[in-house]
């Protein structure tokens, strides 16, 4: 029978208490999370040996460099209780390095409790661990690993995040999108609405994440209203896909910005209308005219293609005049930005890893962990994004674009003179964007 690293029972452990096996009378989140730190420190040690060595765990021996000589039991106390992990014992080397590392994990359970979280969460790469968890000189402690969750410390981290300030953030485009999650055991899934824009200094930022229904009207103003609250200005633009309660909350928070709908989800709309043998043609007809040089183009191109397909495809034609102008809002600002701003793609693919990461957890997570799961895997994600470069030619335009969308609100809302107290102060920023 093959040998196997204490490491790899570790994870078939947890394999099983996912597949709802082998829980016992401990507390399942408790014991997963034990199991998690528990793996961490087991193939960090044996990833101690494996660089001492110079091989594999049961790998032929070349040139002598020490071997290995079985494992003693190590302890190590966290807030979920103590945890026994496989210290391995080696001769014939200097075995100091499994000391060191010992000694630095058994002061660091609250970031390896985190760590496990976030691992779970989106199963981080060698490179996001380091940045996480190395030691004075850079070197990494930590190995690839994928484990569970729950700590107090990510909980209040989450909450701490859906209070903070928005006024030091400057939206240029906004983009919203949701995703369904079951929170409560037995329960329907239920929607967590999250937010991101791009700012006017063009990068990417994380703005919220907290449960709502983006079908809800009243979940979405309520979730805009809070970011409002909490000092969030007016975006030029605002992103999302064809849920009615964003779609209309979006236009009671924000009256003076631009309203996008997300292309992406409006070609596939219409993609399922159509059969086979004209789909590729009619979509690249309604691609063209979406994306057209200007909005007065895109109507040129729209009526064209209704003309050409209205009798053998209605259902289609109808689904690509729906909210028409939504989808062609992007064309009121400079070309060079407009294919990052027509889309909630960047939050879509998140949802559809994280959902990946989460998809065998058990209803016996609840609204807290599954939110501690999902901050974890979009906030991490979140560093990574790179933001876009506007030039001055595009902020010169996107200032005008602003003034004129304040100017068109204005005079929609436009009281009587002998009622007008005074001018409205602006939702947007000040020409120099503070």
């Amino acid at each position: 029978m093959k040998k196997v690293p204490p490491s790899q029972v570790t994870r078939e452990q947890i394999a099983a208490l996912l597949a709802g096996e082998g829980m016992g009378e401990d507390e399942p989140v408790s014991l997963l999370v034990r199991l998690a730190v528990k793996r961490i420190v087991e193939e960090a040690l044996e990833g101690v040996v494996r660089d001492l060595l110079g091989r594999e765990y049961y790998a032929r021996r070349g040139e002598s460099r020490g071997y290995r000589n079985g494992y003693r039991k190590g302890r190590l106390a966290t807030g979920e209780g103590e945890v026994s992990y496989a210290v391995p014992q080696v001769r014939e080397v200097d075995a100091s390095a499994i000391a060191e590392l010992r000694e630095r994990l058994s002061g660091r359970t609250e970031a390896l409790e985190k760590l496990a979280i976030e691992m779970y969460a989106r199963g981080c790469s060698t490179r996001d661990i380091q940045a996480i968890f190395a030691d004075e000189e850079g070197r990494s402690l930590l190995s690839r690993t994928a484990v569970s969750e729950v700590t107090e410390a990510l909980w209040e981290e989450y909450e701490a995040f859906v209070t903070r300030d928005l006024s030091g953030i400057k939206p240029l485009f906004l983009f919203l999108d949701g995703i369904a999650e079951k929170l409560r055991a037995g329960a329907r899934c239920e929607a967590v609405l999250a937010a991101w824009c791009i700012t006017w200094e063009g990068k990417k930022v994380l703005v919220h994440l907290a449960p709502g229904s983006k079908e809800s009207t009243e979940c979405a103003v309520e979730f805009l209203e809070d970011c409002r609250r909490r000092g969030l200005a007016d975006p030029i633009l605002v992103v999302t896909d064809g849920a009615a309660g964003l779609m209309r909350a979006v236009e009671t928070c924000f009256p003076a910005s631009l309203r996008q709908r997300c292309l992406a989800h409006k070609m596939r709309n219409i993609a399922v209308k159509l059969p086979d043998s004209v789909r590729v043609e009619f979509t690249q007809a309604a691609r063209a005219a979406y994306q057209a040089p200007s909005p007065a183009m895109a109507r040129v191109l729209r009526d064209d293609l209704v003309e050409r397909y209205q009798k053998a495809y209605p259902t289609a034609v109808r689904c690509l005049l729906e909210d028409f102008e939504a989808c062609i809002a992007h064309l009121a600002c400079p070309p060079s930005v407009r294919k990052v701003i027509r889309t909630a793609n960047l939050l879509e693919r998140l949802f559809e890893e994280e959902r990946r990461r989460t998809k065998t957890i058990h209803s016996f997570f609840g609204e807290r962990p599954v939110l501690k799961l999902m901050y974890a895997s979009v906030i991490r994600a979140s560093d990574t994004w790179r933001g876009i470069r506007i030039g001055e030619l595009e902020y010169g335009q996107l200032e005008r674009l602003r003034e004129q969308l304040i100017e068109k609100h204005r005079e929609a809302t436009k009281t009587p003179k002998n009622e007008d107290a005074g001018s409205a102060p602006s939702p947007f920023y000040s020409t120099d964007r503070t």
